[in-house]
C-alpha cells in the first residue's frame, strides 16, 4: 500500500470530479480513507470535514475565496487533519453529518463543514462562511480559530453523536382523504407547487397525486397536478432552449433558477410528464418529456449510461451560458421572429439576473426555429462543466423513467433506452456481489448502498414486464437488497471499513428515499416472485413523504395486477398496475381477482374505471 503524504494536497489522486476541483487549493486536503482516520488519531488531531458536489455553486464559492487563503490554510495545515468528501459518492458520511448540521443549526446546505475530534465526534458544523464577516455572517478565519480554541479546551466533553432522526416520525391518518387534504391546504393555488419561497420540482408528490387521480378523480387534484406542471414548464425551471430542468426556484413565482442540472431531476420529471401525458393527453406535456430527453441527450448521455450533472456556474458566474440581454436577442432575430418571441416570452426586470434575461415564457407556446436559433448560439458559448460520475441510483430511475415514456408515448426508441441502460449499468456496475455506488473514468467505487440496490431493483421488475424475463436478476438484488434490513429496520449502509453503518432514511426529498425505493421494490418482486408480501406499512409525513405514501396507497389495494399470456398495450392499462406472466387474463384489485375471456373483455372492464374527464 501506498505511503500518504499527510503534508500535501492529495486530491489529484481522487476518483470523484468534486475532490479533483479542489486539488490546487493550498490546503492539505485528504480523502476520507481509513488511513487517514488512523492518522488524525494517531496525532491527536481534530478533523476538519468539508463536504459538497461537484456543481455546488457556492461550495465553489468557497472554494476560490476561504479554501485558496494562504493564511487559512496555514492554521488548517498545522492543527487539522482536512478531509474533502463528494456527498454523491458517500450518501452514508453526508446523510450522518448533515442529521447533526440541521439538529445543531435548524437548517442544513452545501458546503456542509463539520468538525470532529480525532475519534471522529462531530462538535460543530456550519455551511458557507465567507473569508471575512459578511452578509451577517462571521468569517471562515474566525470561525475555524474559535472551533480550535473551543475544542482544546472541551475536548474530553465531546459526547457521541446519534441522529434524532427528525424526518423518519409516522403520521398517522385516517384516510387517504385525510392525506390529501394536508397536501391541499399547503398548495399554492395562485402559482402551483407548494411552500411560499424558493420551491423544488415536487414530483414526488405529484406522482402520488397522478395515482390517486387514478382511483378518485376530482377537480381539486386534477387542479394541483395540472397547474403546477404547467407552470414549472413555461417557468425558469425549464430550458426553453435545449429542454430538461434545473434544480429549483429561488422564488415562488418559479421565474429564477438554480442553474444546475440534476441527472435524478431529469429522470423523476420524465416519470411525472409521462403519467400526466398517459391520463390527460395534453400535447404540452409530450413536448416537455421529449425536451427532457434532448436534454439528456446533448449533456449527459455517455455509451447508454448518464453523467450526474451539470455545473450550476460558467466561468465562476452562476447561469452565464443561459442569461441574454434584450438587444442580443434583438439582433439575432428577424423583426417578425422579434414580434412572436415577446409574444410568448416574458421580458420583464424580475427575470433578470444581474441585468441580464433568464428566458420565462408568459404562455406554454413553444417557437421551435426561433429557439433553435437561439439554442445555436448558445452553444458556442463557453459551457458549464459536466460531473462525468455515472451513479448508480439516479441512472436506474433514469430507466424507470425511460420505459415509462416508451409505454405512454407508443414510443419503442424510448423503450430501447431503458433496456439498454439496465443491461449496461448491470454489466458496468454488478458483479452479481456487489452493486457499485458510481463509476468515473471506469474506475468502481467500492461502497455499496440501499439506494443503489433499492432503485436498481425497482428497475428490474419494470424491465421483467417488457418480455416476463429477467427473473434471476430480480431474485439476486431481492437478495442483496434484504441484506440492508436489520432488526425490521433499513440501513442506508451496512459494511465494515471507513464509517458506521448508517439508518436509512424515510425524507422523499429530492429523490425517493432509499427506504420508499426499497419497499416499492420489494412489493413489486414479489408479485413478480408469487411471494406474500405481508408487510403493513403506515402513511408519512405530507409532501417529505410522499413516494412512500405512494407505496402504502398501492399496498392498500389501489393497484392492479394484470396476469395475461403475452404483453399488453400498456396505453389500455392504468397507471397504477403491473403486468405479470399468467395462463389466463386476470386482475388482481382491491383484494379480488376477476378472471376474463380475453385481452378485449379485460381491457373492458379496466376501462369502464379510467375517468380521464371531470364533470
Amino acid at each position: 500500500m501506498q505511503t500518504i503524504d499527510f503534508n500535501r494536497n492529495n486530491l489529484d489522486k481522487a476518483n470523484s470530479p468534486y475532490l479533483r476541483q479542489h486539488r490546487d487549493n493550498p490546503i492539505h486536503w485528504q480523502e476520507w480513507k481509513k488511513e487517514v482516520l488512523d492518522y488524525a488519531q494517531k496525532m491527536g488531531k481534530p478533523i476538519f470535514v468539508s463536504v459538497g458536489y461537484a456543481t455546488c455553486h457556492w461550495c465553489h464559492v468557497m472554494a476560490k475565496e476561504a479554501f485558496s487563503d494562504s493564511s487559512v490554510a496555514d492554521f488548517l495545515n498545522k492543527n487539522f487533519v482536512s478531509i474533502k468528501v463528494d456527498r454523491e459518492q458517500r450518501p452514508d458520511i453526508d446523510g450522518h453529518f448533515m442529521n447533526f448540521l440541521t439538529e445543531t443549526q435548524g437548517s442544513g446546505g452545501w458546503p456542509m463543514n463539520v468538525v470532529l475530534t480525532p475519534d471522529q465526534k462531530p462538535f460543530f458544523a456550519g455551511t458557507y462562511f465567507p473569508p471575512e464577516p459578511a452578509f451577517g455572517r462571521p468569517g471562515f478565519k474566525q470561525v475555524v480559530r474559535q472551533v480550535y480554541d473551543w475544542y482544546t479546551k472541551n475536548s474530553q466533553d465531546v459526547k457521541p453523536y446519534t441522529p434524532g432522526g427528525e424526518f423518519d416520525t409516522e403520521v398517522e391518518v385516517e384516510s387517504e382523504k385525510v392525506l390529501l387534504d394536508a397536501i391541499k391546504n399547503r398548495f399554492d393555488g395562485e402559482y402551483g407547487g407548494w411552500g411560499e419561497g424558493a420551491k423544488f420540482p415536487p414530483y414526488n408528490t405529484l406522482i402520488f397525486l397522478l395515482n390517486y387521480f387514478a382511483e378518485y378523480p376530482s377537480e381539486d387534484t386534477k387542479n394541483m397536478i395540472t397547474k403546477t406542471l404547467d407552470r414549472m414548464a413555461k417557468g425558469g425551471l425549464y430550458d426553453h432552449l435545449q429542454g430538461g430542468f434545473f434544480r429549483y426556484c429561488v422564488d415562488r413565482q418559479w421565474r429564477i433558477p438554480h442553474f444546475e442540472k440534476m441527472l435524478y431531476d431529469q429522470a423523476m420529471l420524465l416519470w411525472a410528464y409521462s403519467l400526466v401525458y398517459k391520463i390527460f393527453g395534453e400535447s404540452l406535456y409530450k413536448d416537455v418529456a421529449q425536451g427532457i430527453i434532448s436534454s439528456l441527450d446533448n449533456v449527459f448521455v455517455s455509451n447508454d449510461l448518464y453523467y450526474s450533472a451539470t455545473d450550476a456556474d460558467t466561468n465562476h458566474k452562476e447561469g452565464e451560458t443561459y442569461l441574454w440581454s434584450q438587444d442580443e436577442i434583438k439582433e439575432i432575430l428577424s423583426e417578425t421572429e422579434w414580434k412572436d418571441f415577446k409574444d410568448v416570452y416574458d421580458l420583464s426586470e424580475e427575470n433578470k439576473l444581474e441585468g441580464k434575461l433568464h428566458l420565462v415564457k408568459k404562455t406554454n407556446k413553444f417557437l421551435p426555429d426561433i429557439e433553435r436559433k437561439l439554442l445555436e448560439i448558445r452553444s458556442k458559448r463557453v459551457q458549464p462543466d459536466k460531473d462525468r460520475k455515472i451513479i448508480t441510483s439516479w441512472n436506474a430511475l433514469l430507466g424507470i423513467a425511460f420505459l415509462i415514456a416508451g409505454r405512454f408515448f407508443k414510443n419503442d426508441s424510448y423503450k430501447k433506452r431503458g433496456l439498454n441502460l439496465y443491461q449496461r449499468l448491470i454489466t458496468a456496475h454488478f458483479n452479481s456481489e456487489t452493486l457499485a455506488h458510481s463509476s468515473f473514468e471506469d474506475h468502481l467505487q467500492k461502497q455499496s448502498f440501499l439506494e443503489d440496490y433499492a432503485s436498481t431493483l425497482l428497475l428490474s421488475t419494470y424491465v421483467y414486464e417488457e418480455h416476463f424475463t429477467n427473473l434471476e436478476t430480480v431474485k439476486k438484488l431481492r437478495s442483496k437488497l434484504m441484506e440492508y434490513s436489520k432488526e425490521g429496520k433499513w440501513m442506508e449502509s451496512i459494511e465494515d471499513g471507513d464509517f458506521q453503518p448508517v439508518a436509512a432514511s424515510f425524507f422523499d426529498h429530492p429523490t425517493p428515499s432509499s427506504i420508499s425505493l426499497a419497499e416499492e421494490a420489494l412489493r413489486r418482486s414479489a408479485l413478480i416472485l408469487g411471494e406474500v408480501d405481508g408487510r403493513s406499512l403506515k402513511y408519512k409525513q405530507p409532501l417529505s413523504g410522499d413516494f412512500y405514501n405512494l407505496v402504502v396507497f398501492y399496498k392498500l389495494g389501489n393497484f392492479h395486477e394484470i396476469h395475461s399470456k403475452e404483453g399488453l398495450n400498456y396505453l389500455s392499462l392504468p397507471i397504477n398496475s403491473i403486468q405479470l406472466k399468467g395462463q389466463e387474463y386476470q386482475d388482481c384489485y382491491k383484494m379480488e381477482c376477476r378472471r376474463f375471456e380475453n385481452q378485449k373483455t379485460l381491457f373492458d372492464a379496466l376501462n369502464k374505471r379510467v375517468f380521464f374527464t371531470i364533470e
